[in-house]
Order: structure tokens, then C-alpha cells, then sequence
């Protein structure tokens, strides 16, 4: 099956590149993939407090997740897989995209203006070419009714 993996935080480009992905897989047949991924922390703090702190941010990753997974279903009658990982967020899409062959495209989305976020940047500068999926982008400034015409 046709799988669009989609990177979600709390930002609204992340809501327009899911919006998108759920849209263009319930058209195709395919599937979404939801990934929230919980950053490292730049520090670290003692023991009990650490993982405190590390249990609180694994938490509102998988209560972005399942929101996620909730406005694809809402959206688009799909219901996508979850996936909830650990670590730096380059590295992390790049290991769900070579240990899945069921995503066939990484949907970011860019902000309205400004310098583009650090994944958009990663995946179309410096590893533009290395994925072995396309990299589909959502301008960030499109009015709703284009996105969903184009989708």
C-alpha cells in the first residue's frame, strides 16, 4: 500500500502536510503513517528528574499521535499507523523510511514565510537526494480549498 509518512509536532505546517497526506491517501488507496518524534534533551538533569522529563515529552508525543491519527480519520475515513519514536529527527525519519517499504513519500509542509524548518531543510539541502521516496512539499501559504484540490 501506498504509505505517506508525515512528521507531526504542535506547529500548523504540520497540519497542513497531515491534511494534505490524508486527503491524498483516502484519493489513492493508500495510507498514512503518523511519526512523532521525541528530541533528545539538551540537558541533563539527575536521575528521578531525567526520566521525568523524558516520560513528560514521550507523553505529548503520543498525545500529538493520537490527535494526529483522530483528524485523519475525521478527514479523510483512513486509519494511519503510529509511530512514536526517540531520538534526532533527521536521523529518526530516515530509519522509519529505510525499515518501511510501504512509505512511499515524506509529506513536509513549509512555513508561510521565512527560513524553512529543520526538516524541510535537512530533506531538500544537504540529503536532497538520498531518500529512497520523494519528498512532497506543502507551501505553507496555501489557502485550504487549493490544498484540497490539489490533494
Amino acid at each position: 500500500m501506498r504509505t505517506y509518512l508525515v512528521v507531526i509536532d504542535d506547529s500548523p505546517e504540520a497540519t497542513l502536510a497531515l491534511r494534505f497526506a490524508a486527503r491524498r491517501a483516502a484519493r489513492t488507496g493508500g495510507g498514512v503513517m503518523v511519526l512523532a518524534i521525541v528530541p533528545p534533551q539538551d540537558f541533563l538533569a539527575f536521575g528521578g528528574v531525567q526520566a521525568t522529563i523524558e516520560a513528560e515529552a514521550r507523553e505529548q508525543a503520543e498525545a500529538l499521535a493520537a490527535a494526529a491519527a483522530e483528524a485523519v480519520a475525521q478527514e479523510a475515513n483512513v486509519v494511519p499507523k503510529i509511530l512514536v519514536k526517540s531520538g534526532k529527527p533527521a536521523e529518526v525519519v530516515r530509519e522509519v523510511i529505510g525499515t518501511s517499504d510501504e512509505v512511499a513519500a515524506l509529506v513536509l509542509a513549509t512555513a508561510p514565510s521565512g527560513a524553512p524548518g529543520p526538516l524541510v531543510a535537512h530533506f531538500t539541502g544537504h540529503d536532497a537526494g538520498t531518500l529512497p521516496c520523494p519528498v512532497m512539499l506543502v507551501p505553507g501559504g496555501i489557502d485550504i480549498e487549493r490544498l484540497d484540490a490539489l490533494s
